[in-house]
């Protein structure tokens, strides 16, 4: 979507056209059928939190309260750090940011807001998308009377201390629901049904589970207790196995994450660029139960990358995680032979590499990709604090945090 990239395109301008350095709608088209030709389908990432502050809505008198605006800020916080409001001088009034003040966020309680958005979603839809990974999902609705936020306990979650402030009335409203369940409404009349993947970024599992609703929510929330849990055999047991114990009455599909475009890759964050440690996580990710989601390198086992000084787009610092593929040894590692929006360097085996290697980190995932189509239900099996085993049916996984080493045994 068109965007002026304050935030990677996270800022959008325009909901309805194609941001013109990626192409075109025709080309949207195309990319949709070709895929389609190898079994693929095509999530489009959606942002309804909020726009840019160049999105034409913005500037529109007549859609003045399609966005949150005060007299005087309340005590909120931005997720990027500072105050979540920032003064309009030509208004004399606050809007709300829950990100980069470049990025407003939109009243979902106006009804034409969320009719707006019926109308991205069908357009979108109509196009070809198979559905929608949901930018911020547990942000869209905000307290409506913008109550001050209680100060954090000691007992919170690390992110909710470290903040200060608990996010009680700006994010995880009970409202959201009703958006969700709207959405949800709009993509079963698709055949087949379009999905909706959440980016649902709670520490607490009970309200991980709630954005499933009854079966008529999101059908994938992503987990990030899993994904930003110290890499240990105990901690992440016992998010995985109350995820199971939660989700499983409910008949909703977990969903297992270790990197994405907000944080350091996996192979760095956890593994510290260790090939066993990487082996082993991927050996987690791709054995567990439900929906797995491999961030673009991950199955390379890529670390973050080295950037020179001054390089970098992102205001807040998220570059080194958000550099491109690399293919083969030619110039720019075969990504483009135009110029990358970030430089690549080769701390990583390329594609082509690893494709000629049967020992790759590539050629493991590939493996395990295939075993996971034949794996059974999730049975635990004798575990300690540093070693993990479980079962997927007659299939014995064991992961031992300490070696580090994985091994599988199927009969």
């Amino acid at each position: 979507m068109v965007s002026p990239n304050r935030d990677m395109g996270y800022d959008v301008a325009d909901y309805l056209a194609v941001q013109p350095a990626y192409g075109t709608l025709d080309d949207v088209r195309e990319l949709v059928a070709q895929a389609a030709r190898r079994g693929l389908r095509v999530l489009l990432d959606l942002v309804p939190n909020h726009t840019s502050d160049r999105h034409p809505w913005f500037s529109d008198p007549a859609r003045r309260d399609w966005y949150v605006w005060r007299l005087e800020p309340n005590n909120w916080i931005a997720n990027f750090g500072g105050p979540a409001w920032t003064y309009h001088a030509g208004l004399g009034r606050w809007y709300l940011h829950s990100y980069l003040p470049e990025q407003p966020d939109l009243n979902w309680w106006h009804p034409e807001v969320r009719h707006a958005f019926d109308q991205i979603i069908d357009f979108w839809l109509d196009l070809g998308v198979a559905g929608f990974r949901i930018d911020a999902a547990h942000v869209i609705v905000k307290d409506a009377l913008l109550r001050d936020n209680p100060p954090a306990r000691s007992d919170d979650d690390r992110f909710t201390v470290l903040r200060g402030q608990r996010y009680l009335y700006n994010q995880c409203r009970p409202e959201v629901h009703e958006v969700l369940r709207r959405w949800r409404s709009l993509t079963e009349r698709r055949q087949p049904p379009a999905v909706l993947l959440g980016e649902t970024h709670v520490q607490d599992l009970s309200q991980l589970a709630s954005f499933y609703g009854r079966g008529d929510e999101l059908h994938l929330a992503l987990n990030f207790a899993f994904t930003l849990s110290p890499f240990q055999a105990s901690s992440l047991r016992e998010i995985v196995e109350r995820t199971l114990d939660m989700l499983q009455p409910l008949g909703a599909t977990p969903v297992w994450h270790a990197s994405n475009h907000d944080i350091p890759r996996f192979p760095t964050r956890w593994c510290e660029g260790d090939r066993r440690r990487i082996e082993l996580a991927l050996t987690l990710l791709l054995t567990l139960p439900g929906t797995c989601v491999l961030y673009q390198g991950d199955e390379l086992g890529m670390v973050d990358a080295r950037l020179p000084p001054g390089v970098g787009h992102d205001p807040v610092g998220r570059d080194r995680a958000r550099t491109p593929l690399p293919w083969d040894e030619g110039p720019n590692r075969g990504f483009t032979t135009g110029r990358p929006w970030l430089p690549l360097d080769d701390a990583t085996a390329s594609v082509a590499e690893q494709e000629a290697d049967p020992g790759s980190v590539l050629a493991l995932t590939r493996r395990l990709i295939a075993l996971r189509r034949q794996l059974g239900p999730y049975r635990p099996g004798q575990s300690s604090q540093t070693s993990w085993t479980y079962w997927r049916g007659t299939t014995r996984v064991t992961l031992d945090f300490e070696g580090p080493a994985a091994s599988i045994a199927t009969p």
